[in-house]
């Protein structure tokens, strides 16, 4: 197929709307003198009349962009080669009518141009003019022409598919007029922008914005006033500006994007000039088409004022809001405002009339993810063993910048694992790769939020009974949610597990994290107690936001009865562990939701439609219950915790976690011995007959003990453990538990029920 090499326009054919071809090219396409003929390039494609070449050379083609698609620009043509079947010779048609949009090259021109004379001046441009639908008609320079631009918007039914030849009959409607800087801002905001998961935040935004700017006449009817400002508040990554650019280009609204150091100056006055002269440009956009300011971290330009020593930003402040309250009903303007610290902000900017609306857009849930993930791999080949679902369960607490950063991993894992250029297909295995190295973003500043090695229930020895309890407490509710709302039940806010030391109540409650794929908050006295009023408070307090903000969660308070005191009663001295009880009491009520949690999806499963909850039951029923934060408590002094703490409603359920007993420690030494060669001599049985008041922690030491004592000696390369060397390690491994200790824990048992 034969190639043509394009080459730079000859300065003659400027406005001219000829494409140079040599004679085989006009043979190959069977066109005439002036057919028009459509050339496709990488970019876009251009609308030309053939006209054959002065030298007659063939292989080359020139090219004059006069009508041709939005984007398509004369510095995207150097070193490109056409092939001949990217030329296509179209019928041509003479217009009866046609629709346009008229781009003026500048504001002062647009204002001083009278209508009747723009009707004449786009007659004249167009003239003998090869055009086609959704094109855009520039000119060459001429003395007096105001117009830059001409867009053809709709033509007569029978010329869309081929080219329309505008002659001094066709009937030229204007339907629209603006400027080159208004039309350039609108097409940078129109580039094709997808998101997913954020429905409830793009129909607040739509309806904020789209409303007021395409049906002024309605509120002016209904007496209302257009909204004039939105302020969007999420974490970081969770998809903010993105979401602003979507719904800006679906609204078919001009889009001003600002960023807060951008503003900034280095001499006084500077600051507020620059604010004024963004908000002067806004208004002249305004002024010919819906336009949206956008004020990316906005905290930056309007931080609580009250401090002497920031004056610049209180002035700054003051100009800001100043700008806000001078916007008038007349301006087809919207301000919209991002911010993840909306705590920072001034309060005179958070009212009515200023930000009239305030947008919660939260961290993506389960269903969200899902429909995260579902978008940036559409493009990706990945593999049948890849489940979307799944992965949006172990993703707990990732937004849309860290689903993409992981997807990316796992691409790059793909690389790596094939060793080539060609990578067929990304695989489930690549996610978890992935996984390992991508975490959260909430997590690397987050207090108490950890990462520890994944536990299963198979490796807790014995227990039987607390496992099952847990399961009934944790896993169930996400597992079989059909079940708990058929029968009324809800998730227990809290569990308290109590029993001695070493016998694995926080390995138990890392295997339920695990198993349910929550995120893990362990808060310890370390982390909670500060030296100065009131900060420990405010610490566990920010620890339940952290939770709720990446739900499902649990938050485990290992050896609570050292981290909150009992309000005895008689007791006067109210310390900071009273004060943190009080924090913990309310949190788990629920007193203490923060305004900027509120999340981005449905609280209750009868807010959608009865056809949407029939298709999507099991992620609608998964919604209700992974909103929920449950707190575990582990300690082996249950009677130094105050009686509030353990009513229902806070601490549900109270599990006793006792010692093994004989079957239970034949379950641990199996396990403890799974990586230690034993000698086939060696009875586990007889060992768990001997090591009655073991926990499971001794029992652990105890198998350590007898490998170490296989090795002492001169027997290094021992390749065994034999019994002898458990008979020497009962000899100085001793329990940790007495008869006592367990007669107090079986009492308190006995008494719970």
């Amino acid at each position: 197929m034969a190639l043509l090499n394009l080459l730079p326009q000859d300065p003659k054919d400027e406005g001219t709307q000829r494409c140079r071809l040599g004679p085989a090219a006009f043979s190959a396409l069977a066109a005439k003198l002036g057919s028009p003929v459509r050339i496709t390039l990488p970019a876009g494609c251009c609308l030309c009349a053939a006209w054959p070449r002065h030298d007659l050379a063939d292989g080359y083609v020139q090219l004059d962009l006069k009508c041709r698609t939005r984007g398509l620009k004369e510095s995207q043509l150097h070193n490109l080669t056409v092939s001949v079947s990217d030329l296509k010779l179209l019928q041509c048609h003479r217009l009866r009518r046609v629709t346009v949009k008229v781009i003026f090259k500048n504001r002062s021109l647009k204002k001083s141009t009278p209508e009747t004379m723009i009707q004449e001046v786009v007659k004249d441009l167009l003239r003998n003019t090869y055009v086609a639908l959704h094109h855009v008609v520039s000119f060459a320079p001429i003395l007096g022409n105001p117009v830059e631009y001409i867009e053809i918007l709709s033509t007569d039914p029978d010329a869309q598919e081929g080219a329309g030849l505008v002659t001094p009959k066709t009937n030229i409607t204007i339907k629209d007029m603006a400027t080159l800087d208004w039309y350039n801002h609108l097409m940078e905001s129109s580039a094709k922008i997808q998101v997913a998961g954020m429905d409830d935040a793009s129909s607040s935004l739509k309806e904020m914005i789209g409303l007021p700017l395409h049906f002024p006449k309605t509120f002016q009817k209904l007496g209302l006033s257009v909204p004039k400002g939105i302020l969007l508040v999420g974490p970081p990554g969770v998809g903010k500006t993105l979401l602003v650019k979507a719904v800006t280009r679906e609204v078919g609204a001009c889009l001003l994007c600002i960023n807060g150091p951008i503003i900034y100056g280095s001499r006084p006055g500077e600051s507020e000039e620059n604010l004024r002269h963004v908000f002067e440009e806004a208004r002249d956009l305004s002024t010919e088409g819906p336009t949206v300011l956008f004020i990316d971290e906005i905290d930056s330009l309007c931080p609580k004022r009250g401090s002497s020593s920031n004056a610049p930003e209180n002035r700054l402040v003051a100009q800001m809001l100043t700008l806000i309250d001078g916007i008038g009903g007349e301006n087809d303007m919207v301000i919209v405002a991002a911010t993840n610290r909306p705590d920072a902000l001034d309060p005179a900017l958070r009212r009515p009339g200023r930000i009239d609306r305030e947008v919660i857009i939260g961290t993506p849930t389960l269903k969200q993810r899902k429909s995260i993930l579902q978008l940036i791999t559409a493009n990706m080949p990945v593999s049948n063993d890849v489940n979307l679902l799944e992965l949006a369960e172990i993703t707990t607490g990732y937004v849309g910048a860290d689903l993409t950063a992981l997807c990316r991993e796992a691409a790059m894992q793909a690389v790596f694992r094939d060793c080539s250029d060609s990578v067929n297909t990304v695989h489930m295995s690549d996610f978890y790769e992935a996984l390992k190295k991508i975490q959260p973003s909430s997590f690397r500043s987050g207090i108490g939020l950890m990462d520890f090695k994944p536990v299963i229930w198979d490796q807790i020895g014995g227990l039987e009974d607390v496992k099952l309890k847990l399961k009934q407490s944790i896993e169930w509710p996400i597992k079989f949610p059909e079940a708990f709302v058929r029968m009324g039940l809800t998730r227990p806010k809290g569990i308290l597990l109590y029993g001695p030391s070493g016998c694995a109540k926080t390995t138990l409650v890392k295997a339920a994290a695990t198993s349910c794929h929550c995120s893990f908050l362990s808060v310890s006295g370390a982390d909670l107690f500060s030296p100065y009023v009131g900060d420990s408070e405010k610490i566990l307090s920010q620890v339940f936001r952290q939770a709720r903000a990446n739900t499902p969660a649990i938050v485990f308070l290992d050896e609570i009865d050292a981290i909150l005191g009992s309000r005895s009663v008689g007791k006067t001295d109210h310390g900071v562990q009273e004060r943190v009880l009080s924090v913990l009491l309310n949190e788990m009520d629920g007193v203490g939701l923060k305004l900027t949690e509120r999340r981005g999806y449905k609280a209750e499963l009868e807010g959608g439609s009865g056809e949407q909850i029939e298709n999507e039951k099991e992620l609608e029923f998964q919604e209700v219950f992974n909103k929920d934060v449950v707190v575990i408590a582990a300690t082996n002094r249950p009677d130094m915790l105050d009686d509030a703490l353990l009513r229902p409603g806070r601490l549900d359920k109270i599990i006793y976690v006792p010692p093994p007993d004989h079957k239970g420690r034949l379950s641990v030494l199996k396990i403890c011995t799974e990586k230690i060669p034993v000698d086939p001599d060696v009875s586990l049985e007889d060992i768990a007959a001997q090591v009655n008041l073991f926990s499971g922690a001794d029992i652990e030491n105890l198998c350590k003990e007898a490998a170490l004592l296989a090795l002492q000696g001169n027997n290094v390369e021992a390749t065994t453990v034999k019994h002898q060397d458990f008979e020497k390690a009962l000899e100085t491994v001793k329990p940790s538990l007495t008869l006592r200790d367990v007669e107090f824990y079986e009492k308190m048992f006995k008494n719970r029920e």
